[in-house]
C-alpha cells in the first residue's frame, strides 16, 4: 500500500490546521485541530484522485521522504512543519 506524505501546518490554537500534499498540487485539507485535519486528509486525497480519474489522469506516484527533502521547493516546509503519512488507497470497512 502506498503512502503520500502530508505536511501539517498548525498556526496555533485560534487558527485552523491545514494539511497539504507536496506530490499532489492543490490537494489540501484542514480542520479545527490536528486530529480533525488528519481525519479529513484521506477524504481530500480520495476527492483529488476522483477528479484526476474524471479528467482521464492518474495520481502521480508518491515520493519518499528523502526524495522530498532533496526537492528545494519542499525541503523548507518539511523542516518547519509536522509530516504525516496518508495511506492510499484508504482502508475501507471491508479491508480493515
Amino acid at each position: 500500500m502506498a503512502h503520500y506524505i502530508a505536511i501539517i501546518e498548525n498556526a496555533g490554537p485560534d487558527e485552523a490546521v491545514g494539511v497539504w500534499f507536496p506530490d499532489l498540487p492543490g490537494c489540501i485539507s484542514g480542520g479545527d485541530d490536528v486530529d480533525e485535519a488528519m481525519e479529513n486528509a484521506p477524504e481530500a486525497l480520495a476527492f483529488y484522485a476522483q477528479e484526476l480519474v474524471e479528467d482521464g489522469r492518474q495520481l502521480p506516484p508518491p515520493r519518499t521522504l528523502d526524495e522530498l527533502k532533496a526537492d528545494p521547493a519542499v525541503a523548507e516546509d518539511l523542516a518547519k512543519h509536522t509530516v504525516a503519512l496518508i495511506e492510499w488507497p484508504p482502508l475501507t470497512e471491508g479491508t480493515e
